[in-house]
This record gives structure tokens, C-alpha cells and sequence, in this order.
């Protein structure tokens, strides 16, 4: 069995959503990656919960081939939006899309996420301007962080 099929059920009986799965080599060493985002922010209890469940799941099932680590983390504050769930979730947060093809001449769009209907998705460029993009059309999106507007206001 593979990891994201022994995973998918124990991340979505604790109520989140499974982003991605990942097994393979990194630095010398066997990983098992397991990112997870939730409606509300994935705290470190949580995050803990998680990780001891997969891992009973996992040696139960005698899941891998020798020697292996299990790494879970949330999707963090920039993370990836990939299905339309996700994109719902990130309404009213500033993205970065990147597109397979130029839309109005641009892979690479940057601007808050106004909405995400009929296949598409709208962003407030910021500029008064607005574009559209297919979802068929992003190669790649995430969410981003205004993080000198973040420095600024917590020192306000």
C-alpha cells in the first residue's frame, strides 16, 4: 500500500486535510513527509496527535523498508493551494499563481484573492485592475505574506 493511501484516512478522521505526502531521500536519510492544513491554524498538539496516530497506522501496516522518518507539519502561513477547497479557504488573502501559459502576458501573478468560482479564480491586482485565471491554466499557487506590513504593524 502506499504512504498517501494509509495516511489520507487517519489526517482526515482528525478533521484536516491532507496536502501532501512525500517519501524519499533527503540528506543521506529515508522521510516519510506529511503536510496537513485545517480550517482553523494547526497548533503543535495537534500537530503531535497527528504524528503518534501515523505512526501506529504506519507500523501496523509495516509501512516502508527499513529505517525511516515521519515528519508532520501544517501547510504553514505561505502554503500551497491546490485544490478548490484550498482556494476557497484562502479568499481574501493576498496569492502568487504561476500560470503554464502567459495570461495578458505574465506567468506569474501576484494580488489578493477575491473569489474562486465557475473554474476560475479572480485577483484583485491591486492596482483597481483585476485578472482571471483559469484553474486549468496555474502550473502553481500559493499564499503570500506582506511581511515588512507584518513587521510594521507588531511593532504599532
Amino acid at each position: 500500500m502506499d504512504a498517501e493511501t494509509l495516511v489520507r484516512p487517519v489526517v482526515e478522521g482528525a478533521g484536516l486535510e491532507l496536502v501532501e505526502v512525500a517519501f524519499g531521500r533527503e540528506g543521506g536519510r529515508t522521510v516519510l513527509r506529511v503536510v496537513v492544513d485545517g480550517p482553523q491554524p494547526v497548533d503543535l498538539d495537534t500537530i503531535a496527535t497527528l504524528s503518534e496516530k501515523l505512526s501506529r497506522r504506519l507500523d501496523l501496516e509495516d509501512f516502508g523498508r527499513g529505517a525511516y522518518e515521519l515528519q508532520v507539519s501544517s501547510a504553514g502561513i505561505e502554503r500551497p493551494l491546490r485544490t478548490p477547497a484550498q482556494f476557497a479557504r484562502a479568499v481574501g488573502e493576498r496569492v502568487r499563481i504561476r500560470t503554464n501559459e502567459p495570461v495578458e502576458g505574465l506567468r506569474t501573478h501576484a494580488g489578493l484573492l477575491e473569489r474562486v468560482d465557475h473554474g476560475e479564480v479572480v485577483l484583485d491586482l491591486g492596482d483597481g485592475s483585476q485578472i482571471r485565471i483559469a484553474t486549468g491554466q496555474i502550473a502553481s499557487a500559493r499564499t503570500v505574506v506582506d511581511w515588512d506590513a507584518e513587521l510594521r504593524g507588531s511593532n504599532a
